[in-house]
């Protein structure tokens, strides 16, 4: 049995709606169905101080925008783009076009094609998140999405510029100063001055997450999304002092952030909690990470890897670092993680923010059953079906009508029937002389 040396033994269930959230979010909504551009400025006003003569940025304001922020952040944007766009862009050719003969004649086939509009929501309010920008934009261009909406909140009544640089370097066909659950509601609804999209993706704070939440049927999202999470399995051979590092980095997301440790080694649990010590006093976020690794930090005694995985894989964790001795072993030994970030030349932080696969990432267990954004969340899978031979299709008809009987279809089977009589000549007892054997 695993030991716990700091925390409760728990793993993380699906998440608990606030009440007062959820009834908050309901409304929102309700009132900008109904009131539409002017609800949204009124939300805006309230929530944000926000209210400009009009939310959308024309080109020129985004040029100005753009000119204003120093050219090795353009740079930085530009380079970490491309690296999210080349995986994209593989994820991308994975995905493939398909059509088999599966009869003689009978052609069965299957084609990816991007939904028509998405909106990209990129959280700010306290910071620029200006990665999200390039995880939900970026990816919906490679997927092939024509119109690509892009909301941001202002940052205490400001303009976040590299945010907006960001945007518009990924591609974004439209972009909005403007945040929260309006934004949200007003992609989804669709406002006389904003056309509705067909999917949400971002994340966001508790309100958006539960905006996208009430919405999904109505429009698509690319998944639910609560607080961040790291675990981080380590063995003997571990530096407990990156550990300990590592850990912090995704505490200060939030003071609801999880940040978990999983070790086989008894030296590396304690070195950590001493190295967190003394480095979480000293830390910029403090009053988010300190919180976070109080309430919501673990370290948990494994005792050897096997435990460790299975004790990992049981926490499922949205990011999951492995610093051991050989950290490919947990490709073959896990499979309940969000992503997977292997050996201590690897970190979650570059996921986050530079190294091109997508930070957009299930959370509170989710990664049981999904994954996180990609390029297939922004593409539908549809089918098509052609039957050319008249021998097949009367083969098939005959099929149909007694599966179709089966269940008490009868309209399903008369299609089928109709298909063998015209094609084979089967007697239709259910319309007589109406089809002739083409062979008579």
């Amino acid at each position: 049995m695993p030991l716990i040396i700091k925390g409760a033994a728990s793993s993380h269930g699906a998440q608990v709606t606030d009440n007062r959230v959820s009834e908050t979010v309901a409304q929102v909504i309700s009132d900008i169905r109904a009131g539409g551009d002017a609800a949204v400025r009124a939300y805006s006003e309230k929530f944000d101080k926000w209210s400009p003569a009009s939310f959308r940025l024309t080109e020129d304001e985004i040029r100005g925008i753009v000119a204003g922020v120093p050219e090795t952040t353009l740079e930085d944007i530009r380079t970490v783009q491309r690296n999210v766009r080349e995986f994209a862009k593989a994820q991308r050719a994975s995905i493939n076009d398909f059509e088999v003969e599966t009869l003689p004649g009978v052609f069965l086939g299957q084609r990816s094609i991007p939904v028509s509009a998405a909106g990209a929501y990129v959280p700010g309010g306290r910071y620029p998140l200006v990665a999200s920008a390039h995880m939900t934009i970026v990816t919906a261009k490679v997927a092939g999405v024509e119109r690509t909406v892009a909301c941001t909140p202002p940052i205490k009544g400001e303009i976040p510029a590299a945010t907006v640089a960001a945007m518009h370097l990924a591609g974004a066909d439209e972009i909005y100063l403007l945040g929260g659950v309006q934004a949200v509601a007003a992609m989804a609804v669709g406002t006389e001055s904003l056309e509705r999209v067909d999917l949400l993706a971002g994340p966001g704070n508790a309100y958006v997450a539960e905006a996208k939440r009430q919405l999904f049927g109505e429009v698509g999202i690319d998944l639910f999304a609560g607080p961040t999470e790291i675990l981080v399995v380590a063995d003997e051979y571990a530096d407990p002092f990156v550990v300990a590092v590592d850990l912090l980095s995704q505490a200060e997301h939030g003071p609801d952030s999880p940040a978990v440790l999983v070790t086989t080694s008894e030296y590396v649990a304690r070195e950590t909690l001493e190295h967190i010590d003394r480095l979480l006093p000293t830390m910029p976020t403090q009053d988010y990470a300190g919180p976070a690794w109080r309430d919501h930090g673990q370290v948990i005694l494994a005792d050897d890897l096997d435990e460790a995985y299975a004790v990992a894989d049981g926490f499922a964790s949205e990011h999951v670092q492995v610093l051991t001795r050989e950290p490919r072993e947990a490709l073959q030994r896990m499979r309940q993680y969000g992503a997977l970030f292997l050996g201590e030349g690897t970190c979650v932080s570059y996921g986050d923010k530079v190294i091109g696969t997508n930070h957009t990432l299930p959370t509170r267990g989710a990664a049981r059953y999904t994954g996180g954004l990609w390029v297939g969340k922004y593409l539908k899978t549809v089918t098509y079906q052609e039957v050319v031979n008249q021998a097949s299709s009367a083969e098939l008809g005959e099929l149909c009508g007694r599966a179709a009987r089966v269940e008490s279809f009868e309209g399903h089977a008369r299609s089928g029937d109709v298909r063998a009589a015209k094609y084979a000549g089967a007697e239709l007892p259910w319309a007589p002389d109406v089809y002739r054997a083409e062979s008579a």
